[in-house]
C-alpha cells in the first residue's frame, strides 16, 4: 500500500516515517514540507494513502483535499482537535491527533489496508438455482438486504451490520466479523434498511441502533469505532434516545 505523507514540521514527518517502518504492508514513497510540492507525485503516480497535516502555509490540508478530483485515502494527522468534524464531512479516512502514539497509528493504517484489500480481493458470487426460485414467506422479508460487490451479488443479513460507512466512491459495510466494499449509494442503503433498527446519523455514516454501544461527546461507539452525530441528524437521534431515558 503506498503512501506520502505532508507536514510542514520535519519532526512530525520523521514520526510518520518510523511509524510506516515498522508496517511491511505499507509503503511511505514521499515525504513534502508543502502541498504544492507534493502534486507532482500525485499526478505522476498512484498513491494509495496521503497523511496531510491540517495547518500548513500557504495551502491548509483542508484546501488540499479539496482540490483534488480524485482524492487517495486520506489520514489527517494535526494538532488540532477542532477541525475533526470537517475532517469527516470531506470523508476522510481518519483523524490523528499530534503526538500520534503508534497504536492510535496502526489503526488507522490498518483501516485503509481493510478498505484496499477489499477493493483488490474477489468476492465469490451467491450460487444462481437451476430450478424456480421461491420467493421468501412474508415473515422473512426485511431479514437481508442483497448488495454489489465487484462483479457478485452478495446477500448481507441485517442482523449482521454493524454500521455503514461511505468512502469516497464507495460505501463499506462494517459487519460482523468482516467488511464489504459496495459501488451501492448511501441514500439507496438508507431506502432499503428498515427505519426501527438503522439510523443515518451523518452524511457518511449509517448506524445499527441495535450495536450502539454508548454516546460520547456526539459520537456513536460501535465496537471502538467512534462515528460522529452531524448537525443536522443530531435532533432526530436524540429523539431516539428520549425514548429510553429513565
Amino acid at each position: 500500500m503506498k503512501c506520502i505523507a505532508i507536514d510542514d514540521e520535519p519532526l512530525a514527518l520523521n514520526v510518520i516515517k518510523e511509524h510506516c517502518a515498522k508496517l511491511d504492508f505499507v509503503q511511505l514513497v514521499g515525504t513534502y514540507t508543502s502541498a504544492i510540492d507534493a502534486v507532482k507525485m500525485l499526478n505522476q503516480q498512484e498513491v494509495d494513502v496521503l497523511f496531510i497535516d491540517i495547518q500548513m502555509p500557504n495551502i491548509t490540508g483542508l484546501e488540499f483535499v479539496r482540490m483534488l478530483k480524485k482524492p487517495p485515502m486520506v489520514i489527517f494527522t494535526t494538532a488540532y482537535s477542532e477541525y475533526a468534524l470537517e475532517g469527516f464531512e470531506l470523508n476522510v479516512l481518519d483523524y490523528l491527533l499530534k503526538p500520534i502514539p503508534f497504536d492510535r497509528f496502526f489503526q488507522a493504517v490498518n483501516k485503509a489496508y481493510e478498505l484496499f484489500s477489499l477493493r483488490k480481493e474477489p468476492v465469490s458470487k451467491i450460487p444462481v438455482p437451476t430450478h424456480q426460485v421461491q420467493m421468501p414467506a412474508k415473515e422473512e422479508e426485511n431479514t437481508f438486504i442483497l448488495v454489489k460487490v465487484e462483479y457478485s451479488t452478495v446477500k448481507v443479513m441485517l442482523a449482521d451490520i454493524l454500521y455503514i460507512e461511505g468512502i469516497k466512491d464507495y460505501v463499506k459495510m462494517k459487519l460482523k466479523g468482516k467488511s464489504l466494499l459496495t459501488k451501492t449509494t448511501m441514500k439507496y442503503l438508507e431506502e432499503k434498511l428498515p427505519r426501527r433498527t438503522f439510523m443515518r446519523v451523518h452524511k457518511s455514516f449509517i448506524v445499527s441502533l441495535n450495536a450502539v454501544e454508548k454516546i460520547e461527546n456526539n459520537r456513536i461507539v460501535i465496537e471502538g469505532q467512534r462515528i460522529p452525530i452531524g448537525s443536522s441528524y443530531r435532533l432526530l437521534f436524540n429523539e431516539y434516545l428520549d425514548k429510553f431515558k429513565l
